[in-house]
């Protein structure tokens, strides 16, 4: 049965192909929604880009025809901008003020209330990102849903990086003595992904195990190719930190992507291996960590000083672990110590893009605040000879769009865990003390 979906400004901004996501219905555009575009027009992040996109689309469109008469859509369905907001009246008494989002609900809640009239069946749903406008349609009696068509895979689908098998002993036994198995070996049912870990357990209850990773043609099961000494002074305190030292350091794959929660390693693992491939293999030329100022694109304020000063309260995160991992004694040390190298440097996403970046080790920290437009800008950025590693926690979004299966890291991991150049590992128990730990768990 067809329906009439009404589109809130946020899911036009998120995604500005999202007018072809509704297939034969009608897709309704609330005509202060063309207002709310036009004022973010003129920005120059992703939300700028996306509203000058989505105009251009819909100035394509009135070629065709009149938008508030309805244009036909390559999907069948019909996309229409809506001017008549009567129900306007029933809105402001519940909730009082004259906003926009308010003028967007009363669209829809006359669309409604004109199906009712009729006596027709057609649904009218309104389609927001934004929690409270769903609340609000849900208080007026209508039907309001989140725009899901962008997302990759649900969250209890997520890609970890590794699975856990139990196995008859004999299975851990021929791993052992010929140093590798075959995917064929394991008889599975599900498909395994190059550079994807397999723990082995013994289905008879013993302790016998052992730890494999999926060679990159995803035909072989390899033991890890790295022992488990220190990695500038780091050692994995558990398996996934093993794993992802393990991806970390490996020159063959140029893509690693990183997730957990707070205090689960992730930064320090990749500063680790990042010094260890450029101060002491000389592998890459520079190490660069950038993490976004959310949003990104943003100027990053009216801060006093040069751009350095404006930028250390965004990276101090990222100058902490390098402190720990130089083991410096005073304050401003590691400004020193940075200078002298030459080699490591901190920047804001901001003034990466539009670069191309050969022979360095990459390390972009807080990806999940990435859209998946701007991890296809960055990810393209990397040139001949660099690693790039993106890593975040997705369940920690600070973007006002994105959540935590919609965002760029997400969007990356999922694409790209079949491809033989990439490897991901999601990291779960908490190493930065029992305390943070708990926090992570119970808040």
């Amino acid at each position: 049965m067809k329906k009439i979906f009404v589109l809130d400004t946020n899911v036009l901004l998120h995604d500005p192909q999202a007018i072809y996501a509704f297939d034969d219905n009608e897709v309704i555009i609330p005509a202060v929604v063309l207002e709310e575009i036009d004022s973010k027009k003129r920005l120059a992040d992703e939300l700028g880009r996306n509203a000058r996109t989505i105009s251009r689309l819909l100035d394509k469109m009135r070629e065709v025809g009149h938008l508030h008469e309805g244009i036909k859509l390559p999907g069948g369905g019909v996309l229409k901008v809506e001017l008549n907001h009567r129900s306007f009246v029933r809105v402001q008494e519940m909730f009082g003020e004259m906003s926009n989002d308010n003028r967007i609900l009363a669209v829809a809640l006359n669309y409604h209330n004109e199906q009712l009239e009729r006596q027709e069946t057609t649904s009218v749903v309104l389609v927001s990102k934004d929690v409270l406008v769903r609340i609000k349609a849900d208080v007026l009696g209508l039907m309001a849903q989140d725009y899901l068509s962008d997302r990759t895979v649900s969250t209890s689908d997520f890609y970890a990086g590794y699975l856990t098998l139990f196995v008859h002993p004999s299975v851990i036994d021929e791993f052992y003595s010929y140093r590798f198995l075959t995917v064929k070996n394991l008889q599975l049912k599900m498909k395994l992904n190059p550079n994807e870990f397999i723990i082995l357990r013994d289905e008879m209850g013993t302790s016998k195990s052992a730890l494999l990773k999926v060679s990159q043609d995803g035909v072989k099961l390899e033991p890890l190719f790295l022992s488990n000494d220190p990695v500038w002074g780091i050692t994995a305190r558990n398996a996934q930190q093993r794993m992802a030292l393990e991806l970390l350091l490996n020159d063959d794959i140029p893509l690693v992507t990183l997730t957990g929660k707070a205090g689960t390693g992730k930064t320090l693992l990749a500063l680790a291996a990042g010094l260890l491939k450029v101060e002491d293999e000389h592998k890459y030329k520079k190490l660069l960590i950038a993490r976004p100022v959310v949003p990104m694109g943003k100027d990053i304020g009216y801060l006093p000083g040069e751009k350095e000063e404006k930028l250390r309260p965004w990276m101090q995160p990222i100058y902490d672990n390098l402190e720990y991992l130089f083991d410096t004694k005073k304050a401003g040390d590691i400004d020193k110590i940075l200078m002298g190298l030459g080699s490591i440097q901190v920047e804001a996403l901001t003034y990466i893009r539009g670069r191309s970046i050969p022979g360095q080790f990459i390390i972009i920290d807080e990806a999940q605040n990435l859209t998946k437009h701007e991890v296809k800008t960055i990810v393209s950025r990397v040139g001949e000879g660099s690693k790039i590693v993106l890593m975040g926690d997705p369940e920690q979004i600070d973007h006002p769009y994105l959540d935590s299966i919609s965002n760029g890291l997400t969007h990356i991991v999922e694409h790209f865990k079949a491809e033989g150049l990439s490897g991901h590992m999601t990291l779960e128990k908490g190493e930065r003390s029992k305390l943070a730990q708990l926090a992570a768990d119970l808040l």
